[in-house]
């Protein structure tokens, strides 16, 4: 049976908490076994944890999207802090630099932004970054913590192969979504096939972004990561039970799971 872990989803989201034994109990079924559940903003922190602390293999992060870096307060830090000392928190984030977007002002991101990495550093936890449009300014301010903030993964993964190779040459981990099963995803196809296997994760973003060939299915859930799982195998040569185990490899050591 395989045993892959998706690194990256939204399971505090209405359109998968409201039926959330099912959702687990598919993926369980289709050989997804762990998860890891994002925080967005402070109330899908304060969701995540109970999550965490309901489902044995379940895990939390927590973070401010970019998005909402305009609206977060000390207050909403402060208690993402008393939150990490519930247990399961593997991660910070996400967090990152949206310039695609700019829902919020970019100082408003990038000051965001510096204050997660700083509670990353002091509590010891990886980071799992949003960069959209803004990668050169997201690598600098990662720079700055590199003494203290070591393992870092970029999420969600859509960039150039060029922006990809510089990840990489810092010893960044990059997650792939479904985006690399798309008819329009050939440099991101491309992307899996220059990131070695030792800095590779898996995740399902869910509830977006259904992977084909269940892209019509509107709500993405972790279940369908298999899809994914199965293109990166063989985009990459490999049978699906060497790709999981190594997946499993990677995100045990990076998570602490």
């Amino acid at each position: 049976m395989l045993n892959l872990i998706d690194t990256h989803a939204h399971l505090t989201f209405t359109e998968l908490a409201d039926s959330i034994d099912d959702v687990l109990a598919r993926s369980i079924a289709a050989g997804i076994t762990k998860w890891i559940t994002v925080g967005t903003d402070a109330e899908h922190n304060e969701q995540a944890v109970k999550l965490s602390q309901k489902y044995e293999n379940l895990y939390a992060a927590l973070g401010i999207h970019p998005h909402y870096a305009s609206e977060y307060s000390p207050s909403h830090l402060q208690r993402l802090v008393e939150l990490i000392g519930s247990g399961k928190v593997v991660a910070i984030g996400e967090t990152g630099l949206d310039f695609h977007y700019n829902f919020s002002k970019q100082d408003s991101q990038r000051d965001l932004f510096k204050r997660l990495l700083e509670i990353a550093s002091l509590c010891r936890l990886p980071v799992i970054v949003h960069s959209r449009n803004a990668l050169d300014e997201t690598m600098q301010l990662l720079e700055k913590y590199a003494d203290r903030t070591t393992k870092i993964v970029f999420h969600c993964w859509s960039g150039t192969i060029e922006e990809t190779r510089a990840i990489i040459d810092r010893d960044y981990y990059i997650s792939f979504t479904g985006i690399i099963t798309f008819k329009n995803g050939d440099i991101a196809r491309e992307c899996v096939k220059t990131v070695p296997l030792e800095r590779m994760m898996i995740e399902t973003d869910c509830p977006y972004m259904s992977p084909e060939p269940v892209r019509k299915q509107k709500i993405n859930e972790p279940a369908l990561m298999i899809h994914t799982a199965k293109k990166i195998a063989e985009l990459k040569g490999v049978d699906l039970e060497t790709l999981a185990e190594q997946l499993e490899v990677n995100t045990r050591e990076f998570f602490g799971i």
